[in-house]
């Protein structure tokens, strides 16, 4: 049985109805890290649009550049990229700054950042925004 959404709906949030009917029927232990995230990225990006792609929010502008992974055994992903096609000479790797260490490279063109509970978003919020303002710059 669905239970109530606690994640971030209407306009304002510039969500999709079908996303927010996704996280409604999810009962996902991380709630709260997913909005807390959804939140960060819909307000770091302008003209972000916000669908569901791998059964998961996923953000795009001209192409996705971000997707929930939400089967990690614990907290949640967020996979960057740059759309469906590799993107192996984008320089992305070299170009986007990560003072912090967030990203954990999965391939030239993809990466990924983890948070563990929402002391953790809080803690990495900035530096995620950051890393996504960089990230959409190399989106074809």
């Amino acid at each position: 049985m669905p239970r109530t959404s606690q994640f971030v709906t209407g306009p304002a949030s510039k969500s999709k109805p079908e996303v927010d009917t996704l996280l409604a029927s999810l009962d996902h232990p991380c709630a709260a890290e997913i909005d807390a995230v959804r939140r960060i990225i819909l307000a770091t990006v302008s003209g972000v649009r916000e669908t569901v792609k791998w059964n998961a929010p996923s953000f795009a502008t001209t192409e996705h550049f971000a997707t929930f992974h939400l089967r990690a055994k614990s907290g949640i992903q967020v996979v960057l990229h740059l759309g469906a096609k590799p993107q192996p000479d984008s320089g992305l790797r070299a170009a986007v700054s990560d003072p912090t260490g967030l990203l954990q490279w999965r391939g030239p063109d993809r990466a990924t950042v983890g948070f563990r509970d929402l002391a953790d978003v809080q803690a990495k919020a900035a530096a995620f925004a950051q890393i996504i303002q960089q990230w959409v710059a190399f989106v074809p």
